[in-house]
């Protein structure tokens, strides 16, 4: 026993295990550097030499994977939440994804599992969530939002030491009604409809680009004259329009008493466009011959408002404007286009669903996949996904393949005709 007692010179790293003068077994293992430089070891006790030898070994297999717990008071959920989406995220990260991430964290993840330890989470905690705010009546897929913030905020715990499991990537998110995000395109009928109504409108270009090109609301609205060749009968879509975010210009206690988007000082705080972030963003798009006709007609009235408006006119270089010049607001964008379809007539549905048409069309029109790749920006190695999701076979292509099939296997439709005289006279 004396032997055991005895302690001798470690080599650098290695764990000392000891019988203390408590007659439990003591172990001292290195785990790494305080902030301030200095060693930082983990103590453990065992009632015997064999549980403590299984336990250090244990624990220098987290040190050596990068998933032990770090020194210091250990992050609560809500604090790391706080910390990530303000410190790490928001710099890296484009505007709306931060918004989604900060709604997110601040509305449901916090209020929801923010008082855990973020080593003790699991993924009954945020399951338990996921059912609560479905309880109170969100939605799947926002309940899906609430997982893939927190699944990205834990991920990045991890792999700074500060979790050993990002338990959102365990944790069942809820399963999406196959009816919540089905998009049913426009018919080619369905888009003339629209195409009568646009061209009593002002701006009726900008819905044309949509639905005939799929631009994002983004792309349009961010597009200004020097990105438009009509001449050569194609644009190049390098930035995309931001949603404005305002704060009270009148106060930290706003004494206007209204929400920050209406106080009469509002100031914005986010910039008005951002470059396309990926390469395929970045593209050219052919212009049909009538969009660039419709183009020409709106560039002209353009000219005619400016001249109307005078010194009251903004000037911003920007294709669509309000009716004073200076961009247009995403907000009013969507709301003309509600509009739009109840006048023409054509059954509600989103903004983007113009995007799904436009893809659909293309596909029907038998444009290669390379091509309509090009035309809608998608990355080369997420484009057969986005294919999948965006091009949705309609009922003439269903109808057409019938047909091919018929032709296949019965033959043409006239030999069809000659076997059932045959069978009649029979």
């Amino acid at each position: 026993m004396a032997e055991e007692k005895k302690r001798t010179r470690r080599a650098n790293g290695e764990s000392a295990i000891y019988l203390g003068k408590d007659g439990r077994w003591h172990a001292r293992v290195p785990m790494g550097y305080k902030d301030d430089g200095s060693p930082y070891r983990r103590h453990l006790t065992r009632p015997t030499r064999k549980e403590l030898v299984d336990e250090v070994r244990r624990l220098e297999k987290q040190r050596d994977e990068g998933s032990a717990r770090q020194p210091g008071k250990p992050w609560t959920v809500a604090k790391w939440l706080e910390h990530w989406v303000e410190n790490i995220a928001k710099p890296v990260v484009s505007e709306n994804t931060y918004d989604g991430y900060e709604v997110a964290v601040r509305v449901h993840l916090v209020p929801g599992i923010g008082r855990h330890r973020i080593d003790r989470l699991e993924p009954e905690h945020l399951e338990s969530l996921y059912r609560r705010m479905q309880s109170a009546g969100s939605k799947a897929g926002t309940a899906h939002q609430a997982h893939r913030t927190a699944r990205t905020a834990l991920g990045e715990a991890v792999r700074r030491g500060h979790a050993a499991k990002n338990a959102a990537a365990l944790a069942k998110p809820p399963r999406m009604e196959e009816d919540e995000n089905e998009v049913e395109p426009y018919s080619v009928d369905e888009v003339q409809s629209l195409l009568l109504e646009v061209n009593k409108r002002r701006n009726s270009a900008r819905w044309m680009l949509a639905l005939a090109l799929g631009l994002r609301q983004g792309e349009t609205l961010g597009l200004r004259w020097s990105d438009v060749d009509l001449a050569n009968e194609y644009l190049k879509l390098r930035r995309n329009r931001l949603r404005p975010k305002y704060e009270h210009g009148c106060g930290e206690a706003a004494p206007c008493g209204r929400k920050a988007g209406y106080c009469p000082d509002r100031v914005q705080v986010r910039r008005e466009t951002k470059n396309t972030k990926s390469r395929a963003g970045r593209r050219a798009v052919p212009l049909p011959g009538p969009l660039v006709v419709m183009l020409r007609l709106h560039r002209e009235a353009q000219a005619q408002e400016r001249a109307a408006a005078g010194n009251l006119w903004t000037e911003s270089e920007y294709v669509f404007t309000k009716p004073l010049g200076g961009p247009l607001s995403p907000n009013t964008d969507y709301h003309d286009w509600k509009r739009l379809l109840e006048d023409a007539g054509v059954r509600d549905g989103r903004l983007h669903d113009a995007r799904h048409t436009a893809g659909t069309v293309l596909m029907l029109l038998g444009v290669p996949d390379r091509v309509i790749d090009q035309i809608m920006g998608w990355e080369p190695g997420g484009a057969a996904r986005m294919r999948a999701r965006y091009l949705h076979v309609t009922d003439p292509m269903l109808k057409e393949a019938a047909r091919k099939i018929e032709r296949a296997i019965w033959g043409a439709p006239e030999n069809l005709a000659v076997d059932k005289d045959q069978d009649n006279e029979a």
